[in-house]
């Protein structure tokens, strides 16, 4: 529901606490909000919100190792291994030692390609909702601060 600045300003004010505004916990409210919708979508493809990004990074930059893939989704090595594990098991990945050292690389099958081009319609209707749902601030300017937050170490 649109909150427009006046009353953005009255809710504001109406809060608790200095931890009612944590950046923290509302970032991870609202993080934990949007997958959950998002693992509700892909539920009927089989997949979950972050399995469909990993689909996304492999369609889009084959060839990448598992670390790289890694450092490209924000996600641990542990939590890329063990998902593309899942997805190796749907038949939708499959891995391979990279050329050198002891690495892997991850690639879409065909049957993954399948499923993932299946998904790109509905994601694509799920992020104008939720573009729809953002008004003040609008959803660039949330995608600005949150990559200017991605950036901080």
């Amino acid at each position: 529901m649109p909150v427009d600045i006046v009353h953005m300003h009255d809710y504001l004010s109406d809060m608790k606490d200095d931890f009612d505004l944590c950046l923290v916990l509302n970032t991870r409210m609202a993080a934990r909000a949007v997958t959950r919708r998002a693992d509700q979508k892909l539920r009927a493809f089989g997949v979950t919100a972050a399995q469909f990004n990993i689909l996304g990074a492999l369609s889009a930059h084959p060839g990448r190792s598992i670390t790289e893939t890694a450092n490209a989704l924000a996600m641990d090595r542990t939590t890329l291994s063990r998902n593309l594990a899942l997805l190796e098991r749907k038949g939708l990945v499959t891995s391979a030692p990279a050329g050198r050292g002891n690495g892997r690389l991850g690639t879409l099958t065909d049957e993954g390609r399948k499923t993932f081009d299946a998904i790109v319609p509905e994601w694509r209707r799920s992020q104008a909702e939720l573009r729809e749902a953002l008004t003040d601030p609008d959803f660039l300017t949330v995608i600005a601060g949150l990559r200017q937050l991605s950036g901080l170490s």
